[in-house]
């Protein structure tokens, strides 16, 4: 009954990883390549956690 309050994890990492892509792509614009190659590792390794979290249930 009370498992419907839970929080999603992966609803989080989702919308972590979707706010690292944004930030990338606007470093990207701005020219600044070291942000962007940073920004696109962290959301990477947020999407392989996302994928852990899948896998596992």
């Amino acid at each position: 009954m009370f498992g419907m309050f839970k929080r999603d994890p992966k609803k989080k990492l989702q919308q972590n990883y979707e706010r690292k892509l944004q930030a990338a792509m606007e470093a990207s614009r701005n020219g600044d390549m070291r942000a962007n190659a940073t920004l696109t590792e962290e959301a990477e390794a947020i999407l392989a956690e996302i994928k852990r979290l899948e896998t596992t249930g």
